[in-house]
């Protein structure tokens, strides 16, 4: 297919946030009787899902400290409820499991989603919790918990096939994408881009989304935008901070059958996340893992069988300038799981279900995980740079938040989106930075 000369709108990125933006754009030119699908043109350098779309866990949850994340996933949840066989999701709920350090912190996550509607149950105290996790899972005994909040919305997507899912609901509005083009600029003239350039010719265009996750640095370089931000903390101080900082994902499959994880009724069990304190030994040769907080979280895979989950991310401890994206995922040579993930998470298993106990040795051992360009409070970026050029800032959070695109295109027609402003790129130099919990992961 050739590139176009010319489109009204160039979404960059053919991941969750793309697809779903150049979606929702398209029936809203449609719906004013503006325009049509055919406005909108997507490009990817490689292909639909290339990045951490295309080999995320795929977890859909509400399970948020910060209100403004909080609201802005009760609309991304409904968005996939509204055609779970087109997005392949699966609505079996998301429990989050918790020690009493982070206590308080669930109980207001849990008295915040009852302010939106949003249902759920909330348990207190150890021997409530362990009789609430022992009715699903007889063999259940992680311990140090003391708070479950059980989410009856959420579960999880396929993710592979829910982005084909999304590229056929552009697709039927007439968008097209274009790959594999690799944007190498833009032209711009009066403070605003004219054209995306690429290594198959110059697209000229009215406006530019850009959704390229972990490759929003090189954009970002293009654009001209500063490669350090100054950060009002939350002590009244001034701090120059990284634009970017990566950090490196982990998530792995144990390779036993997906039905090991049925709950006692032989139903699908909630996606289960299990923060806690309690010492982690390794439950084959009994040495200590780690004293400190830890967090897993893990769910059947139904598609390529086992349970699939992850752990907390590491830094990677490179200038983001230096960092090499690509090749990315699995053909990484650098930013892959490591021995130690393996190891940990496994345990970690065991440590939950006795029905895991000794199985590390089925652990697949895959080049699986990723990268993720994180902001300096770890939460999205969603503002207008250069008058025309929208901004998806988010490789961490992205998958399951399809229900951004919905706002952006609405922003793109000059409607502000009101979920969208806690995350505008103004938000470090004022100090209006999301609160943080105890959680041991950063996105907490």
């Amino acid at each position: 297919m050739t590139l176009p000369p010319s489109a009204r709108y160039v979404v960059i990125g053919a991941g969750i946030h793309g697809l779903s933006t150049a979606w929702h754009l398209a029936a809203e030119l449609e719906a004013r009787g503006i325009g049509s699908g055919r406005d909108v043109v997507i490009l990817d350098k490689t292909g639909v899902g290339a990045g951490p779309s295309g080999i995320a866990c795929g977890v859909v949850r509400n399970n948020y400290f910060q209100p403004a994340m909080r609201e802005l996933m009760a609309h991304s949840v409904a968005v996939w409820e509204s055609d779970p066989e087109a997005f392949h999701y699966h609505s079996v709920g998301y429990l989050q499991i918790a020690p009493e350090v982070m206590r308080g912190d669930v109980v207001q996550i849990a008295e915040e989603q009852r302010a939106i509607g949003y249902e759920s149950v909330l348990v207190e105290g150890k021997a409530d919790c362990r009789r609430y996790m022992e009715a699903m899972f007889g063999d259940w005994q992680a311990q140090g918990i003391t708070a479950v909040l059980h989410e009856k919305r959420g579960g999880y997507a396929e993710n592979g096939p829910s982005l084909r899912g999304l590229r056929e609901k552009g697709a039927a509005h007439g968008v097209e994408i274009h790959a594999p083009v690799r944007v190498t600029g833009f032209r711009r003239s009066g403070g605003a881009v004219t054209a995306v350039e690429t290594d198959q010719g110059d697209i000229e265009c009215e406006q530019v989304v850009i959704a390229a996750g972990p490759w929003v640095r090189d954009f970002w370089s293009m654009l001209e935008l500063p490669d350090t931000t100054v950060v009002l903390g939350r002590d009244g101080r001034a701090y120059d901070r990284p634009t970017w900082t990566y950090w490196c994902l982990q998530e792995g499959t144990l390779g036993v059958d997906p039905r090991s994880l049925l709950t006692d009724a032989g139903k699908l069990p909630p996606v289960i996340h299990v923060d806690t304190d309690a010492p982690l030994l390794d439950d084959i040769d009994g040495s200590l893992i780690t004293d400190e907080l830890w967090g897993i979280y893990y769910k059947p895979d139904v598609n390529f069988g086992g349970i699939q989950g992850g752990a907390m991310p590491w830094v990677v401890e490179q200038p983001a300038a230096s960092v090499a994206v690509d090749p990315y995922g699995e053909a990484s040579r650098e930013f892959t799981v490591t021995p130690e993930f393996e190891r940990m998470w496994t345990a970690a298993l065991a440590h939950c279900h006795a029905r895991f106990v000794g199985k590390r040795p089925l652990y697949r051992k895959a080049p699986t995980g990723g990268i993720g360009a994180f902001t300096p409070d770890s939460f999205p970026v969603f503002d207008t740079f250069h008058q025309n050029v929208y901004m998806i800032a988010d490789s961490n959070h992205g998958y399951k938040m399809i229900g951004v695109g919905a706002l952006v295109a609405k922003e793109l027609l000059g409607e502000r989106q009101g979920l969208l402003e806690p995350f505008r790129y103004a938000r470090f130099a004022v100090g209006a930075l999301h609160p943080v919990s105890h959680s041991p992961f950063p996105w907490s």
